[in-house]
């Protein structure tokens, strides 16, 4: 015996459907107008003052942020970009872009990381795929694009960088130790230190 659906179930049928549709717009809606900040780790970052951070990592723990590890630069042309240059797998190093000229910010030291780059993927990346913190798009060309005119990105704060067991060639955080803060970068070898 075949039981038709009263017309009273289809219709709660029909408005169940649109009002699933109707939350998954909104949902998408809210999402892709979000342009708050992101914290990595925790929910308290080490930033004191948020009112100028975009992105920022766990104030506990001893991590940092590693760069990728680029083995064709050539094709890198967007001032800002940071990267751990394996080029030359014995003689990496971590570099700077300034739109016109590559710095070296291992102050000269460099590191043999081929065991590294073995385990990197073999295939390029896609020369479109990008993530975007701070604006729905963005024209420059990155894999992680802090688009923002007022708020920057806050780096990892460690005691100190001996505290960080394993490091990962690339890797680069703030050295905190005792009040004089450093930026520090880990080559794959050695760690480089500049002051401010």
């Amino acid at each position: 015996m075949l039981i038709q659906p009263s017309v009273g179930d289809v219709l709660i049928k029909k408005l169940v459907l649109k009002m699933k549709k109707l939350l998954i717009l909104l949902s998408i809606l809210l999402i892709s107008n979000c342009n708050a900040q992101v914290i990595f780790g925790d929910a308290i970052g080490s930033a004191t003052n948020k009112t100028s951070v975009l992105m920022e990592f766990s104030n506990t723990g001893n991590r940092g942020m590693i760069l990728p590890c680029v083995t064709d630069k050539t094709r890198i042309t967007t001032p800002g970009s940071m990267i751990l240059d394996a080029t030359v797998r014995t003689a990496a190093k971590v570099e700077y872009y300034n739109g016109t000229t590559w710095f070296d910010l291992s102050s000269g030291q460099t590191a043999n990381v081929t065991a590294f780059a073995a385990i990197q993927p073999i295939a390029l990346e896609k020369p479109n795929a990008k993530v975007v913190i701070g604006s729905e798009t963005s024209a420059t060309d990155g894999i992680l694009v802090l688009e923002s005119a007022t708020k920057a990105m806050v780096l990892p704060v460690v005691s100190s960088h001996n505290n960080i067991v394993n490091p990962s060639p690339g890797m680069m955080v703030i050295v905190n130790g005792g009040g004089i803060k450093t930026l520090a970068f880990y080559n794959g070898s050695k760690w480089a230190f500049w002051n401010y």
